[in-house]
């Protein structure tokens, strides 16, 4: 999977991924969606981002997922 919207550079939040080289993390994105924001509402509160950007963001993060391990019953 080819990731197009999501980037990385040091002179941009400290390195964070962030959406198009927005000084918007992919991390705040996916809090707000796991704190209970809709897409729409979201889209409407932040007028730069485009659904393309969620939806690369959901992708995102469910390839980190898939790829490290998390003991959550310690």
């Amino acid at each position: 999977m080819v990731l197009k919207r999501i980037t990385t550079d040091p002179e941009v939040c400290g390195g964070k991924p962030c959406i198009r080289r927005l000084r918007f993390p992919v991390s705040r994105l996916l809090g707000l969606l796991a704190a209970g924001e809709t897409p729409e509402a979201i889209l409407r509160a932040y007028s730069y981002l485009e659904p393309e950007d969620i939806r690369e963001a959901l992708n995102y993060a469910a390839l980190l997922a898939d790829e490290q391990v998390i003991d959550l019953a310690s």
